[in-house]
């Protein structure tokens, strides 16, 4: 994807952690979003922990974030409600420039939720928390989400189960998990994901030379 007339250079290095509702592993991972979730929609949230980054002048790196994203049905059919949350920590600019990527307005990796959202409910800035302990990822966005997500360990030991190489644009490597505690509330949801599919990637996002 050409940048065009895009003047918003961006570039986002870290990890990603989400939760979602599938019973077993996400299909949208390997279908690339054209296969149904196994519970007939998709109900989601991921944390985001951004280690280096920038839009244009803004530092991001150090940036702790979260979106929930609730799917009416299969992925790539689009339709969906989404919310973005930023850390209290972030300056007012970093919010405005993590909404912008966030709502896939300046391009690159991110550019597809301005197609696939219907509906945007808006960025809450409060206090969130993304910590690993051990090889589990403990998430906490304060009055919306409480997860801790873990990692499914393979046959050879010391190895996780992880699939290379996919064509799936949150990242190529997706190392497959579970939530031992995933709990959404807010926007009139209130969802219980404990015990399902999860995934963890690393991010390398930008829309620069794309």
């Amino acid at each position: 994807m050409g940048r065009g007339n895009l003047t918003e250079a961006w570039n986002l290095k870290g990890e990603l952690a989400l939760s979602c509702s599938c019973t077993v592993f996400c299909p949208c991972v390997l279908s690339r979003g054209d296969h149904p979730p196994t519970e007939s929609r998709c109900q989601t949230w991921a944390g985001i922990r951004i280690d280096s980054g920038h839009f244009d002048d803004v530092d991001l790196g150090g940036v702790k974030a979260g979106v929930m994203m609730d799917l009416p049905g299969i992925m790539s059919r689009g339709n969906w409600t989404a919310a973005l949350f930023v850390d209290e920590k972030a300056s007012a600019q970093a919010v405005k420039a993590l909404t912008r990527i966030f709502t896939g307005r300046v391009g690159g990796t991110t550019h597809l939720l301005s197609i696939l959202v219907g509906q945007f409910l808006g960025v809450r800035q409060v206090p969130i928390s993304y910590e690993t302990q051990g090889e589990t990822r403990v998430i906490k966005i304060k009055d919306y989400v409480d997860g801790a997500i873990t990692p499914i360990r393979g046959k050879r030991p010391g190895e996780l189960v992880t699939v290379h190489n996919a064509d799936y644009w949150i990242g190529s490597e997706v190392i497959v998990a579970r939530a031992d505690k995933s709990r959404f509330r807010g926007y009139g949801r209130n969802w219980n994901l404990t015990g399902k599919s999860c995934e963890i990637c690393q991010l390398e996002w930008g829309n620069e030379g794309r």
